[in-house]
């Protein structure tokens, strides 16, 4: 169709080139994943915050839900170097930016965080022993032992890329499939050779590089909800697409009812980037939190950074203080329309005329 140079519902054995996009912070679910993947596209979980036990749960309820292929996705750099030496003068320091809102909402502010390390080794250990369909990864390329391993037990590799040079790096390390993430995209900013800052393309441009200058089959990502964004991705020489907003916005998601709200509420006219909830640049719904922080000089190394999050989130919502807080969503979640993995297939797959 149009433009594309591989299709991939063939390699990914499924019946559409659409991917769900994986969510970490608890917004993936076992659900969403499984409808996904029943209704033909690619269901896919973010697992990077999981321990391998977790890990192992997950596979199991997904499997229990689906006989269909799906994804595994991982953080090849999980943890800043410096996240294993926090001092408590630099937390101070930050969470001096944070305490305003702490009191405003009467809760206490958090203590020092216990160093962190990175998960992934022993999380790809345990994710090759289950042997989904297909592990998609962010933040960089896994070694070449474990691209490897997924070739010995056919599991597709999925890389995600920020720029040209991303994309041929994951290219010649054998990745089988190369997502173009544009800066549309919602959440993490996955850039991996230099800052997120600097690597900021759209989602077309990008795909329009890549297309013309890698073998391997891209897909698109980032400003994707419905057949209008996808046809214009396949024009630009896309073999498939990944969409994450219209997909976290639908019930089997699992993002709370107070969350799809705002998705769905004149506010998702306004996202924005931003590194001070989690200490890496992430796109969302912007709010009075993040609009305020969003010049602050200095926050803690990722995932550090996250601890002022959790019970700033927690509290705003109990209270019902939602114009507090950031939701991570795409740059087009205005567009967003559809309300179950059911419906936005059914408007996709009519639109497209598959």
């Amino acid at each position: 169709m149009m433009n594309r140079k591989k299709d991939i519902a063939p390699v990914l054995k499924i019946q559409y080139p659409l991917l769900q996009g994986p969510f970490g912070g608890g917004l993936s679910s076992s659900r969403l994943v499984a409808a996904v993947s029943n209704a033909g596209g690619l269901g896919g979980y973010g697992a990077y915050q999981l321990e391998p036990l977790q890990i192992k749960q997950v596979v199991k309820e997904i499997r229990a839900l689906t006989n269909k292929p799906f994804n595994i996705n991982l953080w090849v750099n999980d943890a800043d170097a410096n996240a294993s030496d926090l001092n408590d003068v630099e937390f101070e320091h930050v969470a001096a930016s944070f305490k305003p809102y702490f009191d405003e909402l009467n809760i206490p502010l958090p203590s020092k965080p216990q160093n962190a390390a990175s998960k992934f080794e022993k999380q790809v250990e345990v994710l090759l022993s289950l042997q989904p369909a297909v592990f998609s990864f962010v933040f960089g390329i896994p070694s070449r032992e474990i691209l490897n391993e997924c070739r010995k037990r056919q599991i597709t590799t999925i890389g995600a890329a920020t720029t040209l040079d991303e994309a041929m790096a994951l290219e010649d390390a054998g990745v089988d499939l190369i997502v173009a993430s544009g800066f549309e995209a919602g959440g993490h900013r996955p850039s991996f050779i230099q800052t997120p800052e600097l690597s900021l393309h759209g989602t077309f441009t990008l795909v329009h590089q890549l297309s013309s200058k890698v073998k391997a089959p891209v897909i698109a990502a980032g400003g994707i909800v419905d057949a209008r964004s996808i046809k214009a991705a396949f024009k630009l020489g896309a073999s498939g697409v990944q969409i994450g907003t219209a997909f976290l916005a639908c019930e089997e998601s699992g993002a709370s009812n107070e969350y799809r709200e705002v998705l769905f509420s004149d506010r998702a006219k306004y996202t924005s980037l931003t590194n001070v909830f989690t200490g890496r640049l992430a796109r969302g719904i912007s709010g009075r939190i993040g609009n305020d922080l969003r010049d602050v000089a200095e926050v803690l190394p990722f995932p550090l950074q996250s601890v002022f999050l959790s019970p700033l989130r927690k509290a705003a919502i109990e209270q019902g203080r939602m114009e507090m807080l950031t939701f991570w969503a795409g740059q087009n979640a205005l567009s967003v329309k559809h309300k179950t993995v059911q419906l936005l297939f059914k408007s996709i797959i009519e639109d497209m005329q598959w």
